[in-house]
């Protein structure tokens, strides 16, 4: 089974940027089509961005043009390069393969404040 860890979230002015890293204990996450998502308290967990094994994105509309993902395969990582953050960014985000396969791990917390 893979362990993902997730980490870099923190809190973050409006308009501010965080970048998120995720690890995955395995290589074999590396064939996979992995994603970022996130929960906000009392909703849903949703998705926020997916990439390929070959490195195709796409990006979720509320967060577009704002939000990039990208994936190191010989480090086995996928990152969240979030800028021009919004109050509504605010939620435990998480990483895992889309479709979900794996175990959800610990997630990392951003929030969005002044």
């Amino acid at each position: 089974q893979v362990q993902l860890v997730e980490s870099g979230g923190g809190l973050v002015q409006p308009g501010g940027s965080l970048r998120l890293t995720c690890v995955g204990s395995k290589s074999s996450s590396r064939a996979s089509t992995m994603a970022w998502y996130r929960q906000a308290p009392g909703k849903q967990r949703e998705l926020v961005a997916t990439i390929t094994p070959d490195g195709r994105s796409n990006i979720g509309d509320s967060v577009k043009g704002r939000f990039t993902i990208s994936r190191d395969n010989a480090k086995n990582t996928v990152s969240l390069q979030m800028n021009i953050v919004k109050p509504e960014d605010t939620a435990a985000y998480y990483c895992n393969t889309h479709p979900v396969f794996y175990s959800w791990g610990q997630g990392t917390q951003v929030t969005v404040s002044s």
